[in-house]
């Protein structure tokens, strides 16, 4: 089987290590082209399990639209026509627009493609939490047409939660769904859990993109009104600023705040250092007023850390509020402040939140059930054409 991946995803020449496991592990499903996005300005094209067609990755978000919809679109119906893929699989409804037109193109030319759209977030929001976005009222226009025209021509769809399920049956009733949570390479977090705190200093862990809809803003003025009480606690940020603006504004909060011996920020680490980083930490905060799922809950919870995340999207799916860790209403400043006291003065109850995480992460996921999904997910894709 030939399988195309079309998406916005960036990646390395060579792979870094959680790509490389996950299109390692891919490889059991048949050939995999990928069209994506390069780091930088240049395209590139490789082989390192899958034969990857990188396009230039510009600044502005709208140019890589522009890039997706047309270049994206031309090298979907290259692998079809060329490469013979019976099925391109699409990370999202707008990148799905792109494969979905290869699809009718390929059609026109006598070649039959399967096409799956897969939902990894909040498609119809998530883009408004990201960034300010001139002219919405066009923006939304544009991407609810792309989103229709996408999915009214997908065989078959998959989704990595219950709300991104409820979306996409919304928006295309009685297509075939699937439904499992996104690639986690547990390995490293497995490793981390033995990890023996040393320092004096008592961590506190956020990991994510520092955008709005992160609510990283709402974590610090939650941990500004427990800090006084804790000398020894820091909170780590670790992050990219994909919202300049926005990540200047957390730096200028924390210094009025009176935080800035207290507040570390670090840029984006590879999975192992991100492991680490969780394994020194009593806890993972996630207080996003949007969320997929949360990969990164998942990743905590392997480790053996508890999380305080907000109670949107797939987060409460994973989440015992209370035995692995605690749920909190999005933007609430006060509940959130008053589970890190609590997190901060029960240091050994809050161990055995994490361990009751890790049992339950265990059960979650594997390398084995994401293929087995896959493969389901093909099938039903190629029976629908």
């Amino acid at each position: 089987m030939v399988i195309c991946f079309i998406g916005g995803s960036r990646y390395s020449n060579p792979l870094d290590l959680t790509s490389e496991k996950k299109f390692r592990s891919l490889l059991k499903l048949g050939e995999i082209y990928v069209i994506g996005f390069s780091e930088n300005i240049s395209p590139q094209t490789f082989t390192h399990y899958a034969h990857f067609y990188l396009l230039p990755c510009p600044s502005f978000p709208w140019l890589r639209y522009f890039l997706m919809f047309s270049a994206g679109m031309c090298l979907a119906l290259w692998c079809i026509l060329h490469h013979k893929a019976q099925i391109v699989v699409a990370q999202s409804p707008y990148e799905g627009a792109a494969a979905g037109a290869a699809k009718v193109l390929a059609r026109l030319l006598g070649r039959q493609a399967s096409l799956i759209v897969e939902n990894h977030g909040d498609f119809e929001n998530s883009l408004f939490m990201q960034r300010r976005v001139w002219s919405q009222a066009l923006y939304r226009l544009l991407m609810r047409g792309a989103a229709r025209f996408a999915l009214a021509q997908a065989d078959a769809l998959r989704a990595v939660s219950d709300s991104t399920r409820k979306q996409l049956e919304v928006w295309a009733p009685g297509k075939p769904t699937s439904q499992f949570i996104a690639w986690t390479d547990i390995g490293a977090f497995r490793r981390s859990g033995s990890y023996v705190k040393k320092s004096k200093e008592v961590f506190l862990l956020y990991a994510g993109v520092l955008i709005p809809g992160k609510g990283v803003h709402i974590l610090l003025d939650a941990f500004a009104g427990v800090a006084p009480e804790f000398p020894d606690a820091r909170l780590l940020i670790v992050g990219k600023d994909a919202n300049p603006e926005y990540a200047a504004s957390l730096k200028e909060q924390v210094f009025s705040l009176g935080l800035r011996d207290k507040v570390i920020f670090r840029e984006p680490v590879s999975q192992t250092e991100l492991a680490q980083y969780m394994a020194r930490s009593e806890a993972l905060i996630l207080p996003s007023f949007s969320e997929a799922l949360g990969r990164v809950v998942m990743e905590a919870m392997t480790v053996g850390i508890p999380v305080i995340g907000s109670e949107v999207g797939g987060i409460p799916e994973l989440i015992k509020d209370g035995v692995t860790g605690f749920l909190v209403p999005p933007g609430d400043v006060p509940r959130l402040a008053d589970r890190i006291r609590w997190v901060l003065k029960n240091p050994q109850e809050a161990a055995l939140l994490g361990l009751r995480a890790k049992e339950c992460a265990a059960k979650i996921f594997s390398t084995e059930s994401y293929i087995q999904h896959y493969a389901s997910l093909l099938k039903a894709a190629l029976s629908g054409t």
